[in-house]
Parts: structure tokens; sequence; C-alpha cells
């Protein structure tokens, strides 16, 4: 009998989070459906799951993947759980940790780029705390997105890859390629400025980003109508006044 689809549940209208597990089912060609996009009652079944409704294990916020009767939240969860069945994670112990310890490392850094456009609460809009956000920007830009690309420049080249074909662990492409890769996306997205000088002096990042957009299936899907644009209500949020 043929696997069933993966369900994702995220919510329609923002890459946001959800396409973190996007790019890795689209990498390994895995039959998924996008529930809140494209059913019917897709956002009903989904908030059904949130509430605790046919799972013992709800999540506390989407994303989160239903395989059969398995129900997982969290990115990183997610893409421990699906990385070495979609072949995207190395087999060892060792190694599946030291990916999953790369992918929380990147989910830290995505939570502080979400920060900087809602620093004193998530519950206000960004025009409430436009003063903050400011003063918040200019750290992420000049201390923060810094150390971060510099950590992930010296795994890369610890890893002994190449700018040809640079890789965060062993020499397969493995998740937490694709999910840097989302993640410099967005933030050339939001601060386009910041990271052009930035990524002059991280080539092996630069050069993961630009490699990985290249692979014949991510291409497809980055110029395909799943692919759903970045904007101004999403994670990565392009404010002109916080890019310098």
């Amino acid at each position: 009998m043929p696997k069933k689809p993966y369900e994702l549940f995220y919510w329609p209208g923002i890459p946001g989070r959800g396409e973190y597990v996007r790019l890795a089912l689209e990498e390994a060609g895995a039959a998924y459906i996008d529930v809140a996009r494209e059913r019917e009652n897709g956002m009903a079944e989904m908030t059904a799951l949130l509430e605790g409704e046919g799972t013992q294990h709800p999540s506390f916020a989407p994303p989160f993947l239903r395989d059969g009767r398995v129900v997982i939240g969290q990115v990183a969860a997610i893409l421990f759980y699906l990385g070495p069945r979609l072949g995207l994670a190395p087999k060892s112990e060792s190694g599946a940790l030291w990916t999953h310890q790369i992918e929380l490392t990147i989910t830290d850094l995505v939570a502080e780029a979400h920060d900087v456009h809602h620093p004193v609460g998530v519950g206000l809009y960004y025009e409430d705390q436009k003063m903050e956000a400011a003063r918040r920007a200019e750290e992420f830009r000049t201390a923060r997105i810094p150390k971060f690309l510099d950590y992930f420049e010296s795994i890369l080249a610890a890893n002994g890859t190449t700018e040809a074909k640079p890789r965060l662990v062993g020499k397969s492409l493995t998740y937490a390629d694709l999910s840097l890769f989302h993640t410099v996306d967005g933030l050339k997205y939001a601060f386009p400025k910041a990271m052009g000088r930035l990524l002059k002096s991280r080539p092996l990042v630069a050069s993961l980003h630009e490699t990985v957009k290249k692979r014949p299936r991510i291409k497809a899907y980055l110029e395909s109508e799943r692919r759903q644009p970045f904007n101004e209500s999403g994670i990565f949020r392009h404010y002109p006044e916080l890019d310098k």
C-alpha cells in the first residue's frame, strides 16, 4: 500500500516557520499536503488539533506535522523526525545529534530575527514599538547576525567543504543546510543592506545559500506557486528604517 502523504499544518499566507519543513519535503520529493492552504476545512482541522482533538500530543502552535498517527510540533523536532526518513540526516547517532544541534541554533537566530520587529510584545503592532525596534535592530545587525554567521562559517570550514559544495555536516546535504539557506534568504529580504556587507566576508555561508537555491527540486519549488513570498506579516520583515 502506498504511503499516505505527510500532512503539514501551518498558517496560510506567510512562509513562516512552516517553510523549513516544506523545504525538506520539497528537496526529498516527498508527497505532502499543506493542510490549511489546500483543504477547504484545513483551518478548522488545524485549530481542532491545536485544541487537542484527535491527538494526545497537541502542539503549542503551528507548524506541526502528522504522519499517520504520529503528530510532531516544533520545527527542529519535526526535522529531527523527518531527516532520516527523507535521507536528509546522517545515519550515525552523533551525526544526527550534531545536525539537530545546528538546527536548534538556527532556531535561535530565527527567534531573534522575529524579535527585532516585536521587541516589546508579540501582541503589539510594529507601529506600537518602533523606537524599541530601532534599538534592537542596531544590535541585531552589528552584533548578533555577525556572531551567528561567523559560527556557521566556522562549521562549514571545519567540515572541510569548499565554496563549490558547502555542507554543514558531512558530505551530503542535510536539513540543516536547507534551514540555513532559508534563514539567510529571509535575512537578505529583511536586511538587504546589512546582509550585503556581512556575506562578503562569509564566503562559505554565501555559497551555501547560492548552491542550495540552484538545486533542481529547490529551484523548481522557488519558482512555483507553492512558494509563498516573504511579506510584512511573517518572521522576516523588511522595514527600511531598520536596515542600515
